[in-house]
């Protein structure tokens, strides 16, 4: 199995993953820089990501078209290509309606981090909102490059932009880590909910954030949590003998 084989193989499981821990449902997705053409990246077609498999997968330039598919492509493919334009760095994007985090989209109240597998999530999660630069009529999606890159400006250097009555998107270094960043974001909001309500809460401190940084893809309890996830997804059939690129 080459890299891209293997790339395209941890992209079906990662559509599964999400899907299965209620990150994306109908709609939503998941992408990977392409491993030998980094001004390029795979995405599957417009498909429920429940349902993706490795036949479904099309490999796209950064402005959005698709290479030598005709196939109808998703129509916000653009939030995957202004933040790999815009971060060299990154090698795999979610963009998620998961609705736990819409109301830090749409209040005054930031989203900050409150639990320790969420830490990924960093110190800081800004809020684009699409209306600043582009008025009261569109419909809230990224339907084209400029709304992207705007998008993409706002996310800056974190891991996690909120989409004001929309979603998020995120992005990592590698395909488990973006994976686990958006199973544990949500579940970050919801535990945040339920601790205003009961009144003062303590975030996550900045040196407690940073602390858990630097995990890498390969270690053992990072490939425990992808097969932990797999396998729940139905998935295990695919994680394959050799490791992952993810």
């Amino acid at each position: 199995m080459n890299d891209v084989e293997r790339a395209i193989r941890d992209l079906v499981v990662a559509n599964r993953i999400l899907a299965r821990e209620d990150v994306l449902d109908a709609y939503g997705h998941v992408s990977v820089r392409h491993p030998a053409k980094p001004d390029r990246y795979l995405l599957s077609r417009s498909l429920s990501p429940e349902h993706v498999t490795k036949d479904d997968i099309i490999e796209f330039m950064l402005d959005g078209t698709p290479v030598g598919d005709t196939r109808p492509p998703y129509l916000e493919r653009y939030i995957h290509g202004a933040i790999y334009e815009t971060r060299p760095e990154v090698r795999a994007v979610v963009h998620s309606h998961a609705e736990d985090t819409l109301p830090f989209s749409i209040s005054k109240t930031p989203l900050c981090c409150v639990a320790h597998v969420a830490s990924d999530m960093g110190t800081q999660v800004p809020v684009w909102d699409i209306a600043d630069k582009f008025g009261d009529a569109t419909n809230l999606l990224v339907v084209n490059m400029a709304q992207g890159r705007d998008m993409a400006r706002i996310l800056g250097r974190n891991t996690v932009v909120l989409m004001r009555g929309h979603g998020f998107s995120a992005a990592a270094d590698s395909l488990l880590k973006v994976v686990r960043l958006c199973v544990y974001l949500p579940r970050n909001a919801r535990i945040l909910l339920h601790a205003m309500r009961l009144g003062d809460f303590k975030p996550m401190s900045e040196g407690e954030i940073n602390a858990r940084h630097g995990y890498k893809s390969e270690e053992p309890a990072m490939q425990r949590a992808w097969e932990y996830w797999a396998k729940r997804a139905g998935c295990e059939d695919m994680l394959g003998p050799e490791p992952g690129g993810v």
